[in-house]
């Protein structure tokens, strides 16, 4: 199961894909703006990734949709979310 990641492994795919999601939800996204981004994410991880990626963003959506708008950075996202330890 891709959520049993090892913690350290964990937490840099998730901010690598959420950096991936705030990049394409731009500076200061709205709600659509965060959805579409959320939406195209995955595809844009490559295969290996794309698993883990639709995970997350079925988990966390509102979170993370939430935390981007808020214009939290991906690690404090990954953080609050406890992918990240610190």
């Amino acid at each position: 199961d891709e959520a049993e990641a090892a913690p350290g492994k964990k937490c840099a795919l998730c901010i690598k894909i959420l950096q991936r999601i705030k990049d394409a939800a731009g500076d200061e996204p709205d709600e659509d703006a965060v959805q579409a981004a959320l939406s195209g994410a995955c595809k844009a991880v490559g295969k290996r990734l794309s698993r883990v990626c639709k995970w997350l963003v079925k988990k966390y959506q509102e979170k993370i949709t939430e935390a981007l708008e808020n214009g939290q950075d991906p690690q404090d996202i990954c953080k609050a979310m406890r992918l990240c330890k610190r």
